[in-house]
């Protein structure tokens, strides 16, 4: 089973706000200290949930998680075409969006596809 990493991601929003982070001079951990070679954090969260979640459209994705896409809202990747898969898109942008980083509802989306797709030995992933 391939993982959603592995298939395609929303790079282009994930590259605009990982170049609007850069400019956050306010409430961000990298305003601590100025590093030279700091990777976005919207990059991050991005790359971690995308290879944590399967791909919905791979034919042995199991029918719980497809379902759990296709009740995820819809976005303005849906909105042009609608699949599973588009819908996983429109929530990766919303959370690389560090306005929401601690957005409990849109984590505990989140989680609960992880989990999905990782059964009861997967990662722990914690929401604090």
């Amino acid at each position: 089973m391939k993982k959603l990493i592995e298939v395609a991601l929303p790079l282009e929003a994930i590259n605009f706000h990982a170049a609007k982070e850069k400019s956050i001079r306010h409430g961000h951990p990298s305003t601590l200290h100025l590093w030279w070679a700091r990777r976005p954090l919207a990059a991050c969260r991005a790359v971690l949930f995308a290879q944590m979640v399967d791909d919905p459209q791979d034919p042995a994705a199991s029918p719980e998680f497809v379902a759990a896409c296709n009740d995820l809202p819809k976005g303005k990747n849906s909105t042009l075409n609608d699949t599973p898969r588009h819908r996983l898109f429109d929530l990766i942008e919303q959370l690389v969006e560090w306005e929401n980083s601690n957005n409990e509802d849109l984590l505990k989306q989140a989680n609960h596809l992880i989990r999905l797709c990782a059964g009861a030995n997967g990662p722990l992933v914690s929401q604090k």
